[in-house]
């Protein structure tokens, strides 16, 4: 009967430190940065601003490419990826957000263990992934230090 409640007590504090670790990480990513704006912030910002730019296609396209993410998780990676490509699109100065714009956006926001999947998805709809080679190549790492100016090269 003590190895039933040490292995229960072992489990429930397990569970409660996983728990805490995530809440943790969103709490990091809402504290302020030195422009005053948090991560969070700057994601809500750039989905606000290229809201009206996304059409049908290129939405439906960024359902197929979040789709292997489990579903407790997939809003919250549907949101960064998109604020990447809302975040391209204006840096792009795009009057609509493009296909090529989408799966940049996707390879930024995503790490690389994520790129496999991208790159099967570009295969069976025949879409040449040459272009976006520099991009693959890179980190995820890599992409939070100067990944603009990288991305420029």
């Amino acid at each position: 009967m003590s190895i039933i409640l040490v292995l229960w007590g072992f489990l429930l504090i397990s569970l409660m430190a996983i728990g805490g670790y995530f809440m943790f990480r969103k709490f990091l990513k809402r504290l302020p940065k030195e422009d005053g704006r948090s991560i969070m912030d700057w994601e809500e910002h750039y989905l606000e601003e290229t809201r009206h730019k996304w059409n049908d296609e290129e939405k439906s396209f960024l359902e197929e490419l979040v789709s292997p993410v489990p579903e407790l998780f997939r809003d919250v990676a549907r949101q960064r990826i998109a604020s990447k490509i809302g975040e391209l699109s204006i840096n792009k100065q795009e009057n609509i957000i493009q296909r090529s714009t989408v799966i940049e956006g996707y390879i930024i926001a995503t790490p690389k263990r994520d790129h496999k999947f991208l790159r099967k998805k570009l295969k069976q709809k025949n879409i040449d992934t040459t272009p976006y080679e520099p991009l693959f190549q890179q980190s995820k790492d890599n992409y939070e230090v100067d990944w603009e100016q990288k991305y420029q090269k």
